[in-house]
């Protein structure tokens, strides 16, 4: 069973090391989607040994770019400020093996430790136990064959993590590995702890509900 890492990128120079040096293994395709990149993230990407491609900037474009030149039997997307715990290869080989799961996901971790990051992880935990909705910083992988038969990735202005989300749910399980996808805490410390929090519950409900995406987008600030 193949994977190939799917990591969309733009200016994460400061991040990406840490990230590619996570998921850095034999017999793994890595492939950095670059969207415009002003700094050494191109380079850094190529002296890592990863594939690199260039897109259009948008995360959904990037993901799309790179998952259609993926080889892998399975897709694992990746943001660039995110990384995964050793052992992350075996765990997604093991849960794969079942016919019966079309993909999943990680569990949520910030890598700022603190009361605000307990906090936060709690209430990713509620959203999982009550819909069992990862978002696209807890490291979605697919079934190459699932991400056609929906037609690939969206191309939308957000949120396109929860369609694919939805995509393997129509096609068969997902299934959370009990292993870190651990983020830095960035965004929150830019926009702070509860605008971001309000911006994301805004971006579900109106995802729920079929909001114009761009809508959407523009309320966020994406």
């Amino acid at each position: 069973m193949t994977i190939s890492v799917v990591i969309p990128t733009l200016n994460e120079g400061a991040q990406l090391a840490d990230t590619l040096l996570s998921v850095r293994e034999d017999g793994l395709e890595i492939i950095v989607v670059d969207g415009g990149s002003e700094d050494e993230t191109v380079q850094l990407a190529r002296e890592t040994g990863a594939w690199v491609l260039e897109s259009d900037r948008g995360r959904a474009r990037q993901l799309r770019t790179g998952s259609e030149q993926a080889t892998g039997e399975i897709i694992l997307f990746l943001h660039a400020d995110t990384t995964l715990a050793e052992g992350w290869v075996s765990a997604v080989e093991a849960v794969m093996e079942d016919p019966q799961c079309a993909g999943g996901a990680f569990e949520f971790r910030l890598a700022e430790r603190g009361f605000r990051a307990y906090w936060i992880e709690f209430w990713v935990q509620v959203r999982m136990a009550l819909w069992c909705l990862p978002y696209g910083d807890q490291a979605l992988f697919m079934r190459r064959e699932v991400l056609e038969r929906m037609g690939g990735v969206p191309i939308v202005p957000v949120m396109e993590d929860l369609d694919l989300v939805r995509g393997i749910k129509r096609a068969g399980e997902l299934r959370v590995l009990p292993l870190a996808a651990t983020t830095s805490a960035r965004r929150y410390n830019r926009r702070g702890t509860v605008r971001t929090v309000g911006a994301h519950l805004y971006a579900l409900v109106g995802w729920a509900l079929n909001w114009d995406r761009q809508r959407i987008a523009e309320r966020i600030g994406r």
